[in-house]
């Protein structure tokens, strides 16, 4: 275990991430996130933890598992989600999920419909096709919009992604709060000590909780189990995407170097998938949990 696990805990794992942000003890560095990326809102003075697993409105409909849901003291719905990888329909993926908070307001009778707001935010571990160029870019902030009037026309649904490669501010250059957390969960896994620059009370205890030899036994054997098959899917994701590239460069000599590179960039992209949904099912990792780091369809997953 000793040969994987860090000082502290990497918190793009399923099961890290959850352990700092989604556990009652831990929920206050949630809220100090939350109100660092709502900043120009009213602060947030308390959360309540929701069960993560939502149902459909019948047996037989799809349900949600988030990675953390939460509730402010005004009835407003906050859903936090780590991603790893890039799914085909990642953002439909995104809205149907705000779609629970949304449909669990619905009251019987005579019901106005007046929604309380709902909050949707990524931590993303790979970074979006469309913007892949701009190296700058990388914090979004999404809500529904009049695109004649350049207004927004709704202000009570919002997507927040970080799309947390671009990231890559230095200890030195760090300004803001928000600076501060980001910082955090992009250099926890590789960090030995404690930065210099973290020095409010709230960073104090988030590494004294992160620390992995804190840990119950217990917790850290569900932490090193979650750990591994990141780094089974991470090792996974370079070797087909090499193998993906090489495959496509060689048949795109044939078709001319642009096309080439395009057709190798998609076929890395799917073999990688592929391999990294056969370990992760092979270590008996549910079909649905595959397919959010994936990106694969669940019909896929089992057909492998």
């Amino acid at each position: 275990m000793e040969e994987i696990a860090g000082r502290y805990i990497n918190p793009f794992t399923d099961y890290g991430f959850k352990y700092l942000f989604g556990t009652e003890p831990n929920k206050e560095f949630t809220l100090a996130l939350v109100n660092e990326l709502l900043r120009g809102k009213e602060v947030i003075k308390s959360l309540t933890l929701i069960p993560s697993e939502q149902l459909g409105d019948t047996k037989d409909d799809r349900r949600a598992v988030f990675d953390v849901y939460a509730e402010n003291e005004h009835g407003e719905k906050i859903i936090i989600e780590m991603q790893k990888a890039d799914q085909q329909y990642f953002k439909d993926r995104s809205v149907y999920y705000s779609s629970f908070p949304i449909r669990s307001q619905g009251e019987r009778g005579r019901w106005r419909f007046g929604l309380k707001a709902v909050y949707t935010i990524g931590i993303l571990d790979f970074v979006f096709d469309e913007d892949k160029d701009d190296e700058e870019y990388f914090h979004h902030v999404v809500k529904l919009m009049d695109i004649n009037k350049k207004e927004v026309f709704y202000d009570n649904l919002t997507y927040i992604y970080l799309e947390m490669p671009k990231f890559r501010k230095t200890e030195a250059e760090l300004e803001s709060l928000l600076d501060k957390w980001l910082y955090a969960l992009k250099n926890l896994p590789r960090l030995l000590e404690r930065p210099a620059a973290l020095q409010e009370r709230i960073f104090k205890k988030f590494f004294d909780v992160a620390e992995t030899a804190n840990l119950s036994k217990e917790d850290y054997a569900k932490y090193f189990e979650s750990e591994k098959a990141y780094y089974d899917l991470d090792g996974a994701f370079r070797t087909a995407a090499a193998k993906g590239m090489e495959k496509g460069l060689a048949k795109g000599r044939a078709e001319g170097r642009a096309e080439g590179l395009k057709k190798g960039r998609a076929e890395g992209e799917h073999e990688k998938a592929l391999e990294s949904a056969r370990r992760m099912k092979a270590d008996g990792m549910p079909a649905e949990l595959i397919a959010k780091y994936t990106g694969l369809t669940v019909e896929t997953i089992n057909g492998l």
